[in-house]
């Protein structure tokens, strides 16, 4: 049975490109199957279509294939938009290309990767056809941007293709950085608190959850897994404190009050902001919340599609606390999977879940477009912890993100 691996997980590789230059049929070579369909009439694809595979020695890939980016009228423009935020969630973008043909539409795309360092391959398909101008082979080696040629229907240049994304895969894709390990040594206790609630899943316990205990399996160290109604009797039952101690989110006010402030604490969302994002820039967006007035604009971004419970914690507690926090009601809209703004600069501050059905690409991408646009962005753990008054504390394993607020708060007291 082959593994099942979580979309996020998975490297996001982008196929980009005019309309009828072969991108759906460079994924049906790559995958082996009809996984797009395939027709000389252009504007074939309209949406874009994700194909998982197992690409070693990388392993587990997704490519996804789009419309092309030069399709026509007021259908083809929402096709093209479409394609557009797909390039925010690429790890490593492939522009396919006739072999005769570059011009405003590629060096779009150039640099639309080149603003969020992605990086790219070209591939000059249908080769058979026609052979690639000169001039575009000089301009893509004065640029060192790699140049593959293929006959995607007869699978020729597919396996230099193949070498090509394994070459420009980004490193962490080969050496994937550690979610909690790094915080454990082998042989160390962490002890997981797992509320299990109307938000739980009946039968399981959620994604971040398992990630977090794979990790830690695979660091050597402990997992000791209880509810926060038996926190305090684990602890209590321990002749050797756990190393650390992680709670979801919402349950922060109880675990910090129970644990020892000996032990240190944080969130399972915590750990994903430094996970698929960067802490760091977001431990700066919550200190944003200082700044909150009642009537406030405040976006909720959820990375997943679920069907909001009575006390929903993005929905509800967040929304509640903060504006407990603030003195007043805040603005709040909710967004959902691939649905951000294009431009957040309405809101004065965005508050993301902690991304675990996302890639880190697509999570540092909304990150940048909300820097770029001074926009603060936190997530649901750190401004939980935040509002909560607990910030310090949720912090304390992460050494780098505590100086950051530590230096804010005395420079603000001056």
């Amino acid at each position: 049975m082959a593994k099942r691996v979580f979309k996020g997980l998975r490297l996001h590789i982008g196929l980009f490109g005019r309309r009828n230059v072969g991108k759906s049929s460079l994924l049906n070579a790559m995958t082996r199957q009809y996984t797009s369909i395939v027709s000389d009439i252009a504007g074939t694809t309209t949406d874009p279509v994700e194909k998982p595979m197992e690409l070693l020695p990388l392993g587990p890939v997704v490519f996804i294939d789009t419309a092309g980016i030069d399709d026509e009228g007021a259908l083809g423009t929402k096709r093209v938009e479409k394609s557009k935020k797909v390039i925010e969630r690429t790890d490593l973008g492939v522009i396919v290309i006739d072999p005769g043909q570059w011009d405003v539409f590629e060096e779009r795309l150039l640099a639309a990767f080149s603003e969020l360092g992605t990086p790219v391959i070209v591939v000059a398909n249908k080769v058979d056809l026609k052979p690639v101008d000169q001039t575009i082979r000089t301009n893509l080696k004065d640029r060192n941007i790699t140049l593959i040629e293929t006959v995607a229907r007869d699978g020729q240049g597919i396996l230099e293709f193949r070498q090509a994304l394994l070459d420009h895969a980004p490193f962490d894709f080969l050496d994937n950085p550690p979610l909690i390990r790094d915080l454990v040594g082998p042989g160390d206790i962490a002890l997981l608190v797992v509320p299990i609630d109307k938000e739980a899943p009946k039968g399981r316990i959620i994604l971040p959850q398992v990630q977090t205990i794979r990790d830690l399996l695979d660091g050597d160290a402990m997992a000791l897994v209880v509810k926060e109604t038996r926190l305090k009797a684990a602890l209590e039952a321990q002749k050797v404190g756990p190393a650390i101690v992680i709670t979801d989110s919402q349950a922060f006010v109880q675990v910090a009050a129970d644990t020892p402030v000996s032990i240190k604490i944080t969130s399972f969302s915590i750990l994903f902001s430094r996970y698929k994002g960067d802490l760091t820039s977001q431990v700066a967006g919550t200190l944003a919340v200082d700044s909150l007035k009642p009537g406030d604009r405040v976006l909720i971004a959820e990375a997943c599609s679920h069907h909001p419970i009575a006390d929903d914690i993005g929905r509800v507690k967040i929304p509640r606390w903060l504006s407990e926090y603030v003195g007043g009601q805040l603005d709040f809209t909710w967004v959902q999977g691939h649905d951000f703004p294009d431009d957040p600069s309405e809101y004065k501050l965005v508050i993301h879940c902690g991304a675990c059905m996302f890639n880190r690409k697509a999570m540092l991408s909304r990150i940048l477009r909300c820097r770029s646009l001074n926009v603060p962005i936190t997530n649901y753990g750190l401004v939980i912890a935040f509002s909560l008054g607990i910030f310090a504390r949720a912090l304390e394993p992460f050494p780098d993100a505590l100086e950051l607020y530590r230096s804010a708060r005395a420079h603000a007291a001056r």
